[in-house]
């Protein structure tokens, strides 16, 4: 065979090969595809703090989150020691706890002082056995907020894989997850992405030995500032996602009940129900409208229909 009829068969028979590799390559990508495409499980379940809800006391909040279409309540961390008498307060008006929105515990955690990270990961442990007892998806964790700490990003990220793995493992016991919060570049200069968030909970699953007990969430008023896809953020957190908060974007007015300024919610809810999600979406916003109650109602009526469309 001719040195030019030898390179010419080479040639046809690797363009074969490659065509098989990728046809192959293709296959396997779409099966993929298919398989985390988990729309037909998804839901939109509605949770509020008691701050948004419309209401002059907190039973009246509690009746106005049931009444217009909620299915739980989000509390703060006054509830932490007294999970039964909440959760009571919850049931009784037909409705469960979606998480314990706990914050940055003064930014202790961020601290070269051992006796504050101490501190804070005990309160921590408090709090996670409070939303176990309240059977909620977990305390939501703020590693520290902009002016609270004078570390660096990578040394922060250090302690949150040295300290948190026991806490995690912790919390897996009680049934429930630390969640980390990402927030804006204005509120926070540490943890601004969801996919940080889940790229440190997988670290800490990982150097734990479990599979669960930490994960992270999504707010869409921070996410308005620092994702450039919504639906990429949450797919970017898959199965590690445990929470949602629910407001408008950064343009005045900034904040407020969804549906009062132009900030849409298709593109991240699409996103939500690629990943499957079934846990909740929570009110932590403001209200730009005078009447309360006629803006809480037409704010779950948006959501609905922003869900229909995503």
């Amino acid at each position: 065979m001719k040195r030019r009829d030898f390179l010419g068969a080479s040639a046809s028979v690797g363009l074969g090969l490659a065509s098989v590799a990728a046809m192959k390559t293709s296959m396997i990508a779409a099966q993929t595809t298919e398989e985390m495409d988990k729309r037909a499980e998804a839901k939109l379940r509605i949770s509020s703090q008691l701050g948004p809800a419309p209401g002059d006391s907190d039973e009246d909040k509690l009746a106005n989150i049931k009444k217009y279409g909620c299915e739980a309540v989000e509390y703060h961390g006054n509830c932490v020691g007294k999970g039964k008498e909440f959760k009571k307060k919850a049931n009784d008006f037909g409705l469960e706890v979606s998480c314990i929105c706990w914050g940055s515990h003064g930014g202790d955690f961020s601290s070269e002082d051992k006796d504050k990270r101490q501190k804070c990961l005990d309160d921590l442990k408090k709090a996670l056995e409070t939303a176990g007892e309240m059977e909620a998806s977990g305390v939501i964790f703020v590693p520290a907020f902009k002016h609270e700490t004078e570390l660096t990003n990578q040394r922060i990220r250090e302690l949150l894989l040295e300290e948190l793995p026991p806490v995690a493992e912790f919390a897996k016991q009680c049934n429930t997850s630390i969640i980390f919060e990402p927030l804006c570049r204005m509120e926070a200069f540490f943890l601004r992405q969801v996919a940080d968030g889940a790229s440190i909970a997988r670290d800490i699953l990982r150097k734990a030995g479990i599979d669960s007990g930490i994960g992270v969430m999504g707010d869409f008023y921070h996410m308005d500032t620092e994702e450039t896809s919504q639906m990429g953020a949450f797919i970017s957190a898959g199965s590690l996602l445990k929470h949602v908060h629910l407001a408008g974007g950064v343009e005045n007015p900034r904040r407020t009940y969804p549906g009062e300024n132009s900030m849409t919610f298709v593109d991240g809810f699409r996103g939500l129900k690629y990943i499957g999600y079934t846990r909740f979406c929570s009110f932590e916003c403001g209200c730009a409208g005078e009447d309360k109650e006629k803006a809480f109602e037409a704010s779950i009526k948006f959501l609905r229909e922003q869900w229909e469309q995503a």
